[in-house]
């Protein structure tokens, strides 16, 4: 990575995570997929800063770090509106900021949705395992991070999305034990995200599902499984869940909605909502094709700078 610079974590918040597109081909050996619990917000990161839809950044959850750089970065904070500033100026997520050489960057908390992502013109540099640089664990206080120096004009983008109009609302298609529960009983009441929820799945509390006095031997699972537990709770995996699971599973979260999970957060309240195969991949295509648009204008936009 040439024109090296260094990005200090001076306090490293409450979760932050070095995050890309994560291991979505390692799933036969038992890795989770990890990654960005939000992808549709880090593609549109990266792009405001000129960088690939999956390249390396920081994924910030409810209480953001304190950072430092030795050299002028080119940065933006994408996702849930944090508060955060830097040498006394205060800045706004979702618009481009050139963070300049010790200053230093304080990540505050939002006051809706969980998670926003620090991109860096040039990404962040760390180990790869398997194919990515999504890292295990959380940063740590005095972890220095290599990036690109570099500076950037103010951009911005909205951050209402046709695919979102509904954050609150997970679509879903039947699970594999499905018919083991009563629909009407997932469908026609809201769970609210407990406090023990995290990256690997979220817990729900509503009137129980009911319990099923049948077993099954553990199968495959993966994000957006919602699982039934004993006492007829729900958990909803996330990006970080396990590959297997002996839970019975009533409904599988669509692929277009997997994003809202990263972005739901303790005490607050979501539905399910059934949908066909076919409203299910014409949603995922609609929000492909949001996202591709969006990539496209700002890359326009970007070459257009250039000339």
């Amino acid at each position: 990575m040439p024109a090296i610079a260094t990005l200090t974590i001076l306090s490293p918040g409450l979760y932050t995570l070095l995050v890309d597109r994560g291991r979505p081909r390692t799933r036969s050996l038992g890795v989770p997929v990890g990654g960005a619990a939000d992808a549709f917000s880090l593609a549109l990161g990266n792009a405001l800063v000129g960088n690939p839809p999956d390249a390396p950044a920081l994924e910030v959850c409810l209480s953001g770090p304190v950072l430092c750089a030795d050299e002028d970065l080119a940065c933006v904070l994408f996702g849930a509106p944090f508060e955060l500033n830097a040498g006394g100026r205060r800045l706004a997520a979702g618009k481009t900021f050139t963070l300049l050489a010790g200053e230093e960057l304080s990540i505050h908390g939002t006051s809706e949705r969980a998670r926003a992502y620090l991109c860096i013109g040039g990404g962040i540099d760390g180990p790869e395992v398997l194919g990515s640089r999504s890292s295990l664990q959380p940063v740590v206080a005095g972890a220095e991070l290599p990036c690109r120096r570099g500076t950037i004009m103010s951009r911005f983008l909205r951050s209402s999305f046709e695919w979102n109009a509904e954050p609150g609302v997970l679509r879903f298609l039947p699970g594999a034990q499905a018919e083991w529960f009563s629909e009407d009983r997932l469908t026609g009441q809201e769970f609210t995200i407990t406090p023990a929820s995290n990256r690997m799945g979220l817990r729900l509390h509503a009137e129980p599902l009911g319990s099923s006095e049948r077993e099954i031997v553990s199968e495959p699972v993966c994000p957006g499984s919602v699982q039934v537990t004993r006492d007829g709770q729900c958990i909803v995996l996330g990006v970080d869940g396990q590959t297997i699971g002996g839970y019975p599973k009533i409904a599988q979260v669509i692929a277009a909605d997997l994003d809202k999970l990263g972005q739901l957060r303790p005490g607050e309240r979501a539905r399910f909502r059934r949908v066909s195969v076919e409203e299910a991949e014409d949603l995922y295509r609609r929000k492909r094709r949001e996202l591709q648009e969006w990539l496209v204008r700002l890359y326009v936009a970007e070459r257009r700078k250039e000339r």
